[in-house]
């Protein structure tokens, strides 16, 4: 009996084990797509600043450029977004027809 007990015992803990390991890190929904966007958007403009310091600009040139990276970056997306809701938009249009 004990035997069984240790069995069960074991092999629920690999199926648990397996299922943490197996999981996916994949976005899920939309927002933690932004999310996951919004995260590479900031590390690109920190990378941007490292090497501008490592650099010789200035710090207000330094600043300016990792302005500008975000700025891109939210420019992208909205175009991004704009596309995606055209899509729809169209799909809506051609079921209805």
């Amino acid at each position: 009996m004990r035997r069984i007990s240790l069995l069960l015992a074991a092999v629920g803990m690999l199926v648990a084990a397996g299922g943490m390991i197996g999981s996916n890190a994949c976005a899920q929904t939309a927002g933690m797509e932004h999310r996951d966007d919004r995260r590479d958007t900031r590390q690109d403009a920190r990378t941007d600043k490292a090497a501008c310091k490592a650099g010789d600009d200035s710090r207000a040139e330094c600043r300016q450029e990792k302005r500008d990276t975000k700025q891109a970056g939210r420019r992208s997306k909205k175009a991004e977004t704009k596309q995606t809701d055209t899509k729809q938009a169209d799909s809506k249009q051609t079921e209805s027809k």
